[in-house]
């Protein structure tokens, strides 16, 4: 079969593959394709229509189509080319593509670099266990998103919320303004996992009350849902017997976590980070695979789409940089990288309180500058000192008043910094957070109650 070849493929059209292609073709690579497996470009934006988007990339605030738009009007004036409602089956460590479509049947793709931008996909009802039976009424929070915001269906009248997620804070408000009743919203874990922003805008405007280190036992109903037990767990969250309440609803949406779309990637022998399910990037995006780049929620997931579009900006830079690399050494060979195999590395460790940090490696052959370094604590701090420290020496501090797992954090390791490392030999970098003791802005999230919006903030 005739293998098409192209500089540069990016899969997906959501925020990230928009931003990175974009990226890209303004730094001179103009043979560039979007494989989308979608019938339109915008990925999850397209039904995302309350407005919030855009306050950091474009200074304005704009609706989740409107953001996505922005980016599509500029495409339409570059030499981009999309393959949309193209499913791309198998990717491999050699930078090849099998993708399928009603339109052009199979297809084998190949490329000097690949970004992978495919987003993130909503965890379901089965990885978490909810006993009960298995009637109609439960959805994720997305699914309902779509139903509601696209497809025009009306899911419930009654509705309770697993999970405090952005998408099912959101859908908290949503429901309600189309009529719905949300009985409430239920967080297994002593703090909310979604914006602040979101908390007050969505629950606590519309007295909605969120059960904090509550969860569901059990599901009624068949073949509709006709109501959940909630039941408060302990530190090891496990429920508490003789906690339990029974709420009559119609309705469940699930907001338990989003997971990197990471198939493609495992498929081409990408090495994959336990603690984000995303590959392990360096500061360039560049996996552990020679030219193949990540970018946005297939990397770790983000609570903004303006540092996904940061981010992929960045992304699609770096692989213009390899692909017009290769072009001025007028080597045939489109699996040479400008990265060595065997370079000498900084790996990013997680110190107290981190969870993770991307990127997880700077590679010391990628020419140095100031690296933004994205990460998320593993609990709720009140005003706290964010330590960068390599041996026994402090690089950096930060100051913050306060941090909580539902918010990406971001600081800036200086090119100044990192040459003091290497001067020095070191090979690792530790991140981790302190909080200060006497601070009186310390303040946790209750766990023996029930709690309201307004005590929670």
């Amino acid at each position: 079969m005739h293998v098409k070849i192209h500089d540069l493929i990016v899969i997906g059209g959501g925020p990230a593959g928009l931003a990175a292609a974009l990226s890209a073709w303004e730094c001179g690579v103009k043979d560039i394709v979007i494989v989308e497996r979608d019938k339109e470009l915008g990925g999850i934006l397209n039904q995302c229509i309350h407005n919030g988007f855009g306050l950091h990339y474009f200074k304005e605030e704009l609706t989740g189509p409107e953001y996505a738009s922005r980016f599509i009007d500029m495409l339409r004036d570059s030499s981009v080319q999309v393959k949309l409602d193209t499913m791309v089956i198998e990717l491999t460590d050699d930078k090849e593509l099998h993708v399928v479509s009603s339109t052009n049947g199979y297809e084998i793709l190949k490329a000097k670099a690949v970004i992978l931008a495919m987003g993130c996909r909503e965890r379901p009802r089965g990885p978490i266990g909810t006993p009960g039976t298995r009637p109609s009424g439960i959805f994720t929070a997305g699914q309902a998103q779509r139903y509601v915001n696209m497809e025009g269906y009306h899911v419930g009248r009654k509705a309770v919320i697993l999970g405090s997620g952005d998408i099912g804070l959101i859908m908290a408000r949503r429901l309600t303004l189309e009529g719905s009743e949300v009985l409430a919203c239920v967080e297994i874990m002593p703090y909310s996992g979604g914006l602040a922003r979101n908390i007050v805008q969505c629950l606590h405007d519309y007295d909605i009350p969120l059960y904090l280190s509550h969860t569901i036992t059990q599901i009624h109903g068949y073949p509709r849902v006709e109501g959940v037990t909630i039941s408060e767990v302990d530190d090891n969250r496990n429920p508490i017997p003789g906690t339990e309440q029974y709420i009559e609803c119609d309705t469940v949406l699930l907001s338990v976590g989003l997971i990197p779309e990471n198939e493609l990637s495992k498929g081409a022998n990408i090495a994959i980070d336990s603690r984000t399910g995303g590959p392990i990037v360096n500061q360039s995006l560049e996996t552990s695979v020679e030219g193949i780049f990540a970018c946005g929620n297939v990397v770790h997931v983000h609570d903004l789409v303006d540092y996904v579009t940061y981010e992929s900006s960045e992304a699609g830079k770096s692989a213009a940089q390899r692909i017009l690399k290769i072009a001025s050494s007028n080597s045939a060979d489109i699996t040479h990288s400008i990265t060595d195999e065997n370079a000498d590395v900084i790996q990013l460790i997680n110190g107290n309180g981190i969870s993770y940090t991307v990127p997880q490696l700077i590679d010391l052959k990628v020419k140095l500058h100031n690296i933004e370094v994205f990460f998320r604590t593993n609990r709720i701090f009140g005003k706290s000192t964010i330590h960068v420290k390599a041996g026994n020496s402090e690089l950096k501090r930060f100051k913050r008043v306060r941090l909580t797992p539902g918010e990406m954090e971001k600081i800036v390791i200086d090119e100044d910094t990192l040459r003091q490392c290497i001067s020095k030999g070191f090979d690792e970098i530790e991140v981790s957070v302190t909080e200060d003791p006497a601070s009186e802005e310390n303040v946790h999230f209750p766990v023996e109650k029930t709690v309201t919006l307004g005590e929670v903030l």
